[in-house]
């Protein structure tokens, strides 16, 4: 089971992206959990995850909150597939980032 984080102001935005990777990773039948949380909720749910993706809106906290992960990636994501809502595209990319 790949577990993956997104993060953003406060977690609402995120939504509808995650909505859209979990579709896709059904379709290929993957085992994810992906769910997001705001900001506020970083520290204590980043344990949890193997990888966690930043929306734009907090693309300029990504130095402090590598340094909190505690070697667990943390990656902004495109801007451009955040946009679209390119659920494929994000969950490529997330999973690119799982050792």
């Amino acid at each position: 089971m790949k577990k993956i984080m997104l993060c953003c102001s406060a977690g609402m935005s995120t939504s509808i992206l995650v909505k859209k990777m979990l579709v896709e990773a059904e379709k290929r039948e993957l085992p994810v959990d992906i769910k997001a949380f705001g900001t506020s909720d970083f520290d204590e749910q980043v344990k949890n995850y193997e990888v966690v993706l930043l929306g734009p809106q907090v693309k300029y906290m990504l130095p402090d909150l590598k340094k909190r992960a505690n070697g667990i990636p943390v990656e902004p994501i495109n801007i451009s597939d955040y946009g679209m809502q390119r659920g494929d595209k994000v969950l490529d990319f997330a999973l690119s980032l799982i050792q």
